[in-house]
């Protein structure tokens, strides 16, 4: 039986916005980019194979990750994650992107459940959804989510993309981590509550 995990990634505010007006993630930053979230997050995408993506955060991480992960002089845990994510399969979901020109993409032909049940069944290691509250709240309406990592940022937006919005339905949850870091976020780690989950 394949046990291939689907962990869903994602920073809030206290709030519970996954976004700030307007787009506005400059609240996350200071959180994301420290040494502790960086060796602490190594231990989530280390586990994973395969990334999927929204179009936003596809273009934002192209735009970004291949330079750091090209750089010779490039060390520490963000050079790693880098080098990770140019080279692990990222599937794009998107109705208007025509082409994924970063290495290892591609855009998903399916739709959303269809695709990530088939890849759930298929052979390898854990699936990971980073940041992308769109796919990730439809996978919660679908129940394919197994882990939900929820970085718990201090502060509050007032405004933006609310996370949990009313369409997805209610679920349960056993907490299996929880990590105080010190700017202040609070990283914590729920498995989906099935009838042999311990607490």
């Amino acid at each position: 039986m394949n046990d291939r995990k689907l962990i869903a990634n994602v920073t809030l505010s206290i709030d519970g916005f996954a976004s700030g007006p307007g787009g506005d993630m400059s609240w996350l930053v200071e959180h994301a980019v420290h040494e502790q979230m960086t060796t602490y997050f190594a231990g989530v995408w280390s586990g994973a194979d395969t990334v999927l993506l929204g179009r936003n955060n596809y273009e934002g991480f192209h735009g970004f990750w291949p330079s750091v992960a090209a750089d010779p002089n490039g060390s520490g845990r963000a050079h790693d994650m880098a080098v990770w994510l140019d080279r692990v399969e990222k599937v794009v979901f998107s109705t208007t992107l025509t082409e994924a020109p970063w290495q290892n993409s591609r855009i998903a032909e399916r739709d959303l459940e269809t695709e990530v049940r088939e890849l759930k069944a298929a052979s390898g290691r854990d699936i990971i959804v980073l940041s992308s509250a769109s796919v990730i709240r439809t996978l919660l309406k679908a129940d394919l989510v197994d882990e939900l990592r929820i970085h718990l940022a201090p502060s509050i937006l007032g405004a933006g993309l609310r996370f949990f919005d009313d369409g997805i339905p209610a679920s349960d949850w056993v907490l299996d981590g929880a990590n105080t870091m010190v700017t202040g976020s609070i990283s914590l780690t729920y498995r989906r509550k099935t009838a042999n989950s311990t607490p």
